[in-house]
């Protein structure tokens, strides 16, 4: 069951305003698009500006050229989850069916010890789909379950957002999983594959961002872990089109362009001036900061006329995960015809996962029926320094021996370190949407969200999020967003909660 959070109320278009607002939106991520879509459509002058030729900013896409031939390419794997409700309604923009969208059936995980675990064919309906999905684990018994410390877990069983966050921020989420007594073979195939997708081992991920995301993806929603990719390149099947849309809505794109510094207009109140390093100058009546956290830092320490020095010092005390790597080689033969689409692994440092992209990318498998191989992804998360693409590389042949032989035709390795990381005890001087300056709102999956999302979800919400606190700055509608649950579905579960929070205290 999804839950919606009503729109602030006003009128239908900013064109019945005595002057139409202009807005300067900084980033054309997720965010920025959401927060530029939910402007534009109510008739406010939108203005992106990006310092890649690309929009889409982690989820982008382009093209690279090798001996005359095309190659898509993008910054890695994404899993566009059915409880990605904001996101999937920004996409709806450009196509209410969501036809750009195909559904990975099923993703198995694999550890170093060749257990594999499985989602395909999992109840959708809560906890049942949590219980089965244990109770059928190569990892995980029934004698686990009633081992696990009902106390310690009791978070966990019954999440609430933001009260979560007061449970257990605290702590990381390797200390909370075993503290709770959760199998560690267990814990290393199946909670340690989803808290690297934050970017970060266990050991730096909040314990509260752990139990949101077991919160979102089995206790508090029917979707479950089933989930879509896109069918082409990001580029070509996300933002290209929602670009056009845009442009429709009259919003102007000034991309590779990087914003140097926002000065707020002493002369006109509740007005910025945006200087970008080309030397141009936007007035505008509002900005949204939807830059990474680097981009976001830069911009705030060189602006001393935003903000409080609180705020400012929250600003500078948000971190970055450690760096991650995609390899992406195209093969001169192919794997063999049953590996998956998308596979995880655990135990196989320094790899995460493996995609191959031929099983669902419309230019890939085109390439790979022209030339008889496969277009291969390789992930590594939270990389140490003297880790490398090599080791990667390494654990595919072990995992795929077919590939042990095979020759890359063309290969490209990013190595990048942009992802917000949450560390434990850093959600109460994260800051959020709104900034205290009028006028001026924040985007992004690191900036704090009171409500149950993650990754490309947070993302898209704060978006739109930030779009709704300018509109109703003005007196114009905002929009609805949803959301998974704000606390657990299952009554028991949340009855049983509160009785060990009693007695705990």
């Amino acid at each position: 069951m999804q839950r919606t959070h009503t729109a602030p109320r006003g009128l239908p278009h900013a064109g019945e305003l005595p002057r139409r607002p202009r807005v300067v939106v900084v980033g054309a991520g997720i965010a920025g698009l959401a927060a530029a879509t939910g402007m534009a459509e109510r008739g406010v002058e939108v203005t992106v500006i990006e310092r890649e030729n690309y929009l889409g900013g982690r989820v982008g896409g382009w093209s690279e050229q090798h001996d005359g031939a095309e190659y898509a390419m993008n910054r890695g794997f994404h899993a566009f989850f059915r409880q990605y409700y904001n996101l999937r309604a920004l996409l709806a923009r450009v196509d209410p069916q969501l036809r750009m969208l195909t559904p990975v059936e099923d993703y198995p995980l694999i550890d170093g010890e060749g257990r594999r675990e499985s989602f395909r064919r999992l109840p959708h309906t809560p906890p049942w789909n949590a219980l089965w999905f244990a109770l059928r684990s190569p990892t995980f018994r029934l004698r686990d379950l009633m081992r696990l410390d009902a106390k310690a877990a009791a978070p966990l069983a019954a999440v609430s957002v933001p009260g979560i966050y007061d449970r257990l921020d605290h702590i990381d989420a390797e200390t909370f999983l075993k503290d709770i007594n959760f199998p560690p073979a267990a814990r290393h195939l199946a909670f340690e594959v989803f808290s690297r997708s934050f970017f970060a081992d266990p050991s730096n991920l909040s314990a509260a961002e752990l139990a949101t995301m077991f919160h979102i993806y089995f206790l508090g929603s029917s979707e479950g872990l089933v989930f879509d990719v896109p069918t082409s390149n990001y580029d070509t099947a996300l933002w290209e089109p929602l670009r056009r849309y845009l442009h429709e809505h009259g919003v102007r794109f000034h991309l590779g362009a990087s914003v140097t510094r926002i000065d707020p207009v002493t002369t006109s109140p509740d007005a910025f001036a945006v200087h970008t390093d080309s030397g141009e100058r936007l007035d505008a009546d509002a900005v949204v900061l939807a830059a990474d956290i680097a981009g976001l830092q830069r911009i705030v320490a060189s602006s001393p006329g935003l903000g409080d020095d609180r705020w400012r010092a929250r600003v500078q005390g948000l971190r970055t995960a450690p760096p991650f790597a995609v390899h992406r080689l195209w093969l001169d033969r192919p794997v063999t015809a049953d590996r998956p689409a998308f596979m995880g692994t655990a135990g196989h440092k320094p790899l995460d996962n493996i995609s191959v992209l031929e099983r669902y990318e419309r230019q890939s498998a085109q390439w790979a029926r022209d030339n008889g191989g496969s277009a291969v992804e390789l992930h590594a998360y939270a990389l140490d320094t003297a880790e490398s693409g090599p080791g990667a590389l390494a654990q595919l042949h072990r995992l795929y021996p077919e590939t042990a032989t095979a020759e890359p035709v063309f290969e490209r390795v990013l190595v990048r370190d942009d992802c917000p990381l949450f560390a434990p005890g850093s959600h109460a001087d994260r800051p959020g949407v709104v900034t205290g300056v009028p006028g001026l709102v924040l985007a992004g999956d690191g900036i704090r969200l009171d409500l149950p999302a993650a990754l490309m979800e947070r993302a898209a919400t704060t978006g739109w999020a930030a779009a709704n606190v300018l509109l109703n700055r003005w007196g114009v509608a905002g929009h609805a967003l949803r959301s998974v649950p704000t606390a657990g579905r299952f009554a028991p579960l949340r009855w049983l909660a509160t009785r060990e929070e009693r007695r705990a205290s």
